[in-house]
């Protein structure tokens, strides 16, 4: 039912804009509704999976690593898991597909390799998040000037895809892990953020991939083929099925490997919890292939064929509203976005829901995909949204408690997951094809770029919004207390012999 009430608001759209302004082929609408059919059933699987098998498998290899005290050891497998888990990311390979880069794929591995390590150390040493994301993002946009303009959003949008499905999962569970094997107060709040840091490796590693080899981005303009009849509909998404799978246990592989070898070491799990690790790895395995089989099949045609559309009337105006429109629907059909919302609700106790974390994050998007539609009409350069927000956002994170500082940054980075990179990235493009002044590498990449950091924005306030509240409600309950004992109602002159009227004014 969560899957569904998250894709249904999206297909609803589509649909509405199929029999209004972008009429739609009939065989492209089948596929779409044969892709949301996907999307349901896919995430569903996943999500459970997630829960059942990289969720519990991260905490204890957190909690392991760290228990260990040996901070060579915390950091050598950190920076290999770091590069397993990347490597077959089902976003980065979109990504790395549209510009025909596959040194794309292991440049950006290793980012997050490094970044890992960086953030599991942090957490281990105690070390101020806000005070390396500054360090970071300096580093990173002052590289940026010394990159080719048609190769910066690609950059940038590195950091976004890569925590996508597979590794978010895996790398946040892990910061619990590490997290918890610490005897500090802060332990709850160290816990996130990781995925933040995470999202800026691959970033860093790009633009000096750009700085050294002087790069000039490039994309693969090809459209999927547009069946003609229902047979080459099912082959296609047969075809598409099988491929995918493949793809996703070729992920998985490593992952599955690191887990023996772990267990044989540590013998961490007992025999029921290996098997349910099994089942949950299998749900993972499936369900990503039909959700992965879904969006490339059903929505990246669709994406297309909307942006092109959308750009054709009044110049493209209405590219805007539409955009902010779904974004603010779409995030929530993101599997890596359930993973995050329900850790917040664990490591809070329930303090900080996932509706609230979700709320922030429509809300980011929606502006996010604003703001991308405005960069697709008018060219402007990327750097002159990015630098601003990132500057809003770290000045925030001095004012908002330590916790929503982490999950702040780890939504930006879950945020930007498979559906952008095959849904809204395609709608970008096709706008920028469809526009002579547009150019699909400045203006649409950059897109997912924007996506990773409103939200983090949109987070930051609701948590100063929640710590307002919060001492609001401190003062009044300050002020009824001290009101409470200037009227003399203290529990030892309630009389002895009314019990009622001792236990309510106690309470």
């Amino acid at each position: 039912m969560e899957s569904l009430k998250s894709v249904l608001p999206i297909a609803l759209i589509v649909f509405a804009l199929s029999i209004t302004i972008v009429p739609m082929p009939v065989g492209d609408m089948l596929l779409f509704i044969i892709g949301v059919v996907f999307l349901v059933f896919g995430m569903s699987l996943f999500t459970a999976g997630a829960e059942m098998s990289m969720q519990p498998l991260g905490a204890k290899i957190g909690s392991s690593i760290a228990g260990s005290g040996k901070v060579w050891l915390i950091a050598l497998i950190s920076f290999i898991i770091g590069i397993l888990v990347t490597i077959s990311e089902p976003d980065l390979l979109i990504l790395a597909g549209r510009v025909n880069s596959t040194e794309l794929v292991y440049i950006v591995s290793i980012g997050v390799g490094i970044f890992l390590m960086i953030a599991v150390l942090r957490i281990v040493f105690g070390i101020s998040l806000t005070l390396l994301m500054i360090l970071f993002y300096v580093a990173a946009f002052i590289m940026a000037f010394f990159v080719s303009p048609s190769f910066l959003p690609l950059a940038f949008d590195s950091g976004g895809v890569t925590t996508g499905p597979m590794t978010v999962p895996f790398i946040m569970s892990i910061g619990a892990g590490v997290s918890a094997a610490k005897i500090s107060a802060d332990n709850r709040d160290d816990s996130f953020g990781i995925t933040g840091l995470c999202s800026i490796g691959p970033i860093i590693a790009v633009l000096a991939l750009g700085i050294i080899g002087g790069q000039n981005g490039d994309y693969d303009a090809t459209v999927p083929t547009v069946v003609e009849n229902t047979r080459e509909g099912a082959l296609l998404y047969a075809d598409s099925l099988l491929h995918h799978g493949l793809e996703v246990l070729k992920a998985l592989l490593p992952i599955i490997a690191f887990a023996i070898l772990f267990q044989l070491v540590t013998r961490a799990f007992t025999k029921v919890q290996m098997i349910r690790l099994g089942v949950g790895m299998v749900y993972v395995l499936v369900g990503l292939a039909i959700f992965l089989t879904g969006a490339n099949v059903g929505f990246v045609p669709m994406g297309t064929e909307i942006g092109r559309s959308l750009a054709g009337y009044f110049g493209g105006l209405p590219l805007i509203p539409i955009s902010m429109l779904l974004g603010y629907f779409i995030v929530k059909a993101e599997p890596s976005v359930y993973v995050l919302n329900k850790l917040v609700e664990d490591m809070s106790a329930g303090a900080i829901s996932g509706k609230t974390t979700g709320f922030g994050l429509s809300v980011g998007v929606c502006a996010a995909l604003g703001l991308a539609a405005v960069r697709v009409l008018t060219g402007i350069n990327i750097l002159w949204f990015l630098i601003p927000g990132y500057i809003i956002a770290l000045v925030l994170s001095f004012f908002v408690p330590k916790i929503f500082v982490g999950i702040s940054f780890d939504s930006g980075g879950v945020a930007s997951g498979i559906m952008m990179s095959a849904f809204v990235l395609p709608l970008c493009m096709g706008a920028c094809d469809a526009l002579p002044t547009a150019d699909v590498m400045t203006d649409a990449f950059g897109c997912v770029a924007l996506v990773a950091m409103a939200p983090i924005i949109a987070i930051q306030i609701c948590g100063l919004a929640y710590r307002i509240n919060t001492e609001d409600r401190a003062r009044k309950f300050v002020s009824a207390s001290e009101t409470f004992i200037d009227y003399g109602y203290t529990y030892d002159r309630v009389p002895q012999n009314n019990k009622k009227a001792k236990e309510s004014d106690a309470e």
